[in-house]
């Protein structure tokens, strides 16, 4: 995960613990809304996925409170938005993410996780 977040300081000028906070947001939301068989094997093709994953559930206060009152995307963007990005910047990040994890994981696995969450489809 240090190449992407590196990628998101450099290219879209975001602070690296922002970035990071974002990138362990969307990997929390993928996990939580698509199937644990179509989200495994994406995780595995990113190197770091997981110490993010724990280290955003452990820094998170929010996480409960946010995913209660609103959930899948609109949720995931809002976590974002109160770690600090505007929303301008909450789009570019989670592009970036997907072309990244594209790069790592291909069309195809990609396109999976994306049919398997209401929604996200029209992101992917």
């Amino acid at each position: 995960m240090d190449e992407l977040i590196a990628r998101l300081v450099a290219d879209g000028g975001i602070d690296h613990t922002a970035a990071e906070k974002a990138v362990g947001i969307i990997l929390d939301f993928l996990v939580k809304e698509a199937p644990a068989e179509k989200i495994k094997p994406l995780l595995a093709k990113l190197p770091g996925a997981e110490t993010l994953l724990a280290k955003t559930a452990s820094t998170d206060d929010r996480t409960g409170f946010m995913n209660a009152m609103m959930g899948g995307v609109m949720g995931a963007g809002m976590r974002m938005m109160s770690a600090g990005l505007s929303m301008s910047e909450t789009q570019d990040v989670a592009r970036t993410v997907l072309a990244y994890a594209r790069e790592k994981a291909g069309n195809e696995t990609i396109g999976e996780v994306g049919a398997a969450i209401p929604g996200l489809a029209k992101f992917v």
